[in-house]
């Protein structure tokens, strides 16, 4: 494995630099390009049709330029719907990001468990495999929450906030039945994570937010045990769309220990 060979972070927008603090923090040496398909977001009210071959396609491509020694999809939307895909094309290992049904079902105390999602992940069978596979004995109350892929986006650009969407995201789910007794919540958009403080105060505490960051990060240093890497090796974020409004996002880039973004 040539040491220079980075890692690649792929998300649909600028949700995925939480799963990139994470690697970062295992990884410390590891070259990393995170990409951002940012003319291509939200993915969450796409069809599955239409994220399937934009995912594939731009991997694809990506993969091409950057020779990856693996490739990390940093969305939960594109996962479930891709990976099988990108399995098939690509011939380097692929981690992908799932919901956290499996931690989630394991802390929770009332056995009701919240999920706020992109619309596109919520409805994917393989959410309902999850869930058959560890929280049969569960109640899973699944909201798709696509507005705060938005908000999230605008937190990062320090612009206002829609706490209407963020305050309809936690209402919903308690509307539903059972949705008082939740005090777990999976949150199923790498995007989500970044609104965990404004979540918090809408649920009004008493609530676990359990995302897979972490689970991603010590897979993908798993995958690479052994290998060595060039520290001195460039590492920069790329983005489909306009660079300038990449480039808007260079302060919040920066404090993730990102200096230099190109255009895709």
């Amino acid at each position: 494995m040539n040491p220079s060979s980075p890692i690649l972070l792929f998300d649909s927008g600028v949700g995925g630099l939480t799963v990139h603090a994470a690697v970062r923090k295992l990884l410390p040496d590891a070259p990393i390009i995170y990409a951002a398909d940012l003319d291509g977001l939200p993915y969450g009210t796409k069809s599955e049709a239409e994220i399937a071959a934009r995912v594939a396609g731009l991997l694809g491509r990506m993969s091409e330029r950057y020779q990856p020694r693996l490739v990390c999809i940093a969305c939960n939307t594109a996962s479930t719907i891709a990976l099988g895909m990108v399995r098939d094309v690509l011939e380097v290992p692929i981690v992908g990001t799932v919901p956290a049904i499996k931690p989630a079902s394991a802390i929770t105390k009332t056995g009701t468990i919240g999920l706020l999602g992109t619309q596109a992940t919520v409805r994917q069978a393989y959410v309902d495999n999850l869930e058959a596979e560890f929280a049969a004995d569960k109640r899973l109350l699944r909201h798709g929450a696509s507005g705060l892929v938005r908000a999230a986006e605008a937190k990062l650009r320090g612009a206002p906030i829609d706490r209407d969407a963020i305050r309809s995201a936690v209402q919903t789910l308690r509307a539903m039945d059972g949705g008082d007794q939740i005090d777990t919540v999976v949150l199923a958009c790498t995007h989500f994570p970044l609104l965990t403080e404004e979540l918090g105060e809408e649920f009004g505490g008493g609530v676990t937010f359990v995302d897979g960051a972490e689970g991603i990060a010590r897979r993908i240093a798993h995958l690479t045990q052994g290998q060595a890497f060039d520290s001195s090796a460039p590492s920069f974020a790329v983005s489909t769309g306009d660079l300038g409004e990449f480039e808007a996002l260079s302060g919040t880039l920066s404090a993730y220990g990102i200096d230099e973004l190109r255009a895709f």
